[in-house]
């Protein structure tokens, strides 16, 4: 296929990491998709692009050419996976738009995503969709939500989570975790905002196997603040997140209370040290990751429902789903089938079949139970 005639070009801004890479690779494999990894190390960029058949951009998030760089192109998205977005501004969304592209990110970071709508009038002006937390959250939490809300007259209780593998993400990525560990954060329960705090209130979720019980902590994401008010009888929305491997799990709860108690200002500093203790620990894990999505309320007959949706990942392949949202956005966008336009977090653009669609040929799989 020559060039012109792969005509919906995608820009994968940070291509060559852990995420940009996954999405660069699912995008080469689509007929019609011309890709480019960019980011500003030439080497790793030209040794995805060889393996894949993408082009090379080096292009610097910071540079005040990033527009014109971006328009030069000719494609028409860009997506970013140039984390971490917590303390990000939008000069990269920005430049998207005065280039005349759609725009998605992978962004988890709660204030990044929920004040998106900034650039809301800017975006429709320009005839393109701008979308952040284009992620397991806000996105794939969202879409299992809707597909089961028809099930429910009453939706009390929302409480999903995330135990990933013992893989170890990179050191920005562990940094954004980091950086509410043990500080304050508020959640909706009971009907009103209250206060928490960073990978505390460990509980145990009871996935089906192989997965079996895993724990997990309280964490500051998007939804804490957009289901709330998408989901507005509902009393209490809770986001709780951990790993695989208790040692690592219980080590991080045993930081949060060092910054909690103040004998710690951050986490933060001591994300190089920690990811390189996790890289050692990786040889005692099994592999195996999961979501759950759990619903309480009160099913169309007026009785007391709970139901829960997980998602399991075996042999490492849970890192695929947090960048399937993005993949399936280009994928629409292209086919022309999302008509969305203006700014706005990565909530509604997409079914529950469409992201699932994007997993097919990966040891993931997924179940919904009754409780």
């Amino acid at each position: 296929m020559s060039v012109a005639e792969r005509d919906f070009g995608v820009v994968v801004l940070g291509g060559y990491g852990n995420f940009g890479t996954v999405i660069v690779r699912r995008l080469c494999a689509m007929p019609g998709m011309r890709v480019w990894v960019a980011g500003r190390d030439r080497r790793k960029a030209e040794a995805l692009a060889r393996e894949t058949g993408a082009e090379v951009l080096v292009l610097d998030m910071n540079s005040a050419e990033l527009s014109e760089r971006l328009r030069e192109t000719g494609a028409r998205m860009l997506i970013s996976t140039a984390g971490p977005f917590q303390g990000q501004d939008y000069r990269v969304a920005k430049a998207a738009i005065a280039a005349g592209l759609h725009y998605a990110d992978l962004a988890d970071a709660r204030q990044f995503v929920c004040a998106i709508g900034e650039l809301d009038v800017v975006a429709r002006e320009a005839g393109v969709l701008v979308c952040a937390g284009a992620s397991s959250v806000p996105a794939l939490a969202a879409a299992v939500i809707d597909s089961l809300l028809p099930r429910f007259s009453r939706l009390d209780e929302i409480w999903h989570g995330i135990s990933s593998s013992e893989k170890t993400p990179g050191v920005s990525t562990l940094a954004a975790v980091l950086d509410y560990c043990g500080k304050p954060l508020s959640q909706w329960r009971e009907g009103r905002w209250q206060t928490v705090h960073g990978w505390q209130d460990l509980s145990p979720h009871d996935f089906a196997a192989p997965l079996g019980r895993r724990w997990v902590g309280n964490c500051d994401i998007p939804d804490l603040e957009l289901f709330p008010a998408r989901y507005p009888a509902v009393r209490s929305v809770r986001f709780s997140a951990g790993v695989g491997l208790r040692v690592t799990q219980f080590g991080t709860w045993l930081l949060s209370w060092l910054v909690r108690g103040g004998l710690l200002r951050s986490g933060v500093p001591l994300a190089g040290f920690l990811r390189r203790g996790a890289v050692m620990l990786e040889p005692f894990g099994n592999g195996l990751s999961g979501m759950f999505v759990r619903l309480r309320g009160l099913d169309q007959a007026g009785q007391a429902q709970t139901l829960c949706w997980e998602l399991q990942a075996l042999h490492n392949d849970g890192p695929n789903i947090p960048c399937m949202a993005a993949v399936a956005l280009a994928r629409k966008l292209a086919a022309g089938s999302l008509e969305a336009r203006g700014a706005m977090p990565c909530v509604g653009l997409l079914t529950l079949d469409d992201y699932l669609a994007e997993l097919d040929g990966l040891a993931i799989s997924s179940a919904l139970r009754t409780l």
